[in-house]
């Protein structure tokens, strides 16, 4: 057999499982809207619990809600009762579980004691009659929909099914909540990701290492100032504001037997490309590729500079 062999079977793997997310997507109704709500009412955490399948479902759900913004942990059914029973907070915390057939019979510790502190739960499954539907106040109905696959005991759209409506149940808190990209940013300040969504003020250039001039400074003086900060580029200020600049480019342009005498104003240009230092360092990089642009200032509400920004600083942060 060649690879091209298995395509075919994939590709109905891939096909029945998207139509399963089309089902589910259909399927959802007024339990989703309270699900949401009481997530949203409780003061503490979610505790996401699931065993098997379910479980490895129930750790990446917990992350995603962690990392989203709504407070979340992994709780692991078995372990319950040996001890961590204790990281459940009656009062705050609500109870997130997955399990397909609602019969794990792992769960049954976690849900009476659940019962007995009156900590709401919220179950996933298909099974509204099982153990865990029995036990949740509010039920999330995954459809009967057969698992894709040779074999129909591989949980393939189940799983499927029961990842993307956790998804479903973060991102509708997060919007919620209102959070925002820079939220997201405080979570993720490692990797690819935070490299990305580091604002322009993490990575800029402040202080003495400003090459600043006034608009009358003779040109003989403002290239000492350009020379002597080594980034490639002059800031022209005006009443504390930014008003131009002067880049290596625009020496080239004017290059001449009086571009020494010349006065500051007479080289710069004006309406220079400026970013507020919340900019996330990927949209200055986009910006400054489109402008065809090798330096920018970051500049305060007020209009005065308070950084410099080389494009070489954006992409040396991954942010490419």
């Amino acid at each position: 057999m060649t690879s091209s062999d298995h395509i075919p079977i994939a590709q109905k793997i891939i096909l029945e499982e998207a139509h399963s997310l089309e089902i589910l997507a259909n399927s959802l109704s007024d339990s989703f809207n309270k699900a949401v709500g009481i997530l949203l009412a409780i003061s503490g955490r979610i505790a996401v619990t699931g065993i098997g399948k379910s479980g490895h479902i129930a750790k990446k759900v917990a992350a995603t809600l962690a990392s989203t913004g709504s407070p979340a942990y992994f709780i692991h059914p078995a372990e319950a009762g040996h001890g961590d029973l204790g990281m459940l907070d009656p009062k705050r915390d609500a109870l997130l579980a997955f399990s397909n057939s609602g019969e794990s019979i792992e769960l049954t510790t976690i849900l009476e004691y659940c019962a007995r502190q009156c900590l709401p739960v919220i179950g996933v499954t298909q099974n509204p009659q099982s153990l865990l539907g029995r036990y949740s106040e509010i039920v999330l109905l995954l459809p009967k929909v057969p698992e894709a696959g040779p074999l129909p005991c591989a949980p393939t759209t189940s799983a499927a099914m029961s990842l993307a409506l956790g998804d479903a149940l973060a991102m509708s808190l997060l919007s919620a909540r209102g959070f925002t990209i820079e939220d997201f940013q405080k979570y993720h300040p490692k990797g690819q990701i935070g490299s990305r969504l580091q604002a322009v003020a993490d990575i800029m250039h402040v202080g003495e290492a400003l090459p600043l001039a006034s608009p009358d400074e003779p040109m003989s003086q403002a290239l000492m100032t350009m020379t002597g900060k080594r980034l490639g580029c002059l800031g022209v200020v005006e009443r504390g504001r930014l008003v131009g600049i002067i880049t290596d480019g625009d020496l080239r342009r004017h290059m001449g037997p009086n571009l020494l005498t010349n006065s500051v104003k007479a080289i710069m240009t004006t309406n220079p490309v400026s970013f507020p230092p919340q900019t996330m360092v990927a949209k200055a990089l986009a910006v400054m590729r489109r402008k065809e642009i090798t330096n920018a200032f970051v500049v305060a509400p007020t209009g005065e500079p308070v950084g410099v920004i080389h494009i070489h600083d954006c992409l040396s942060v991954g942010a490419n």
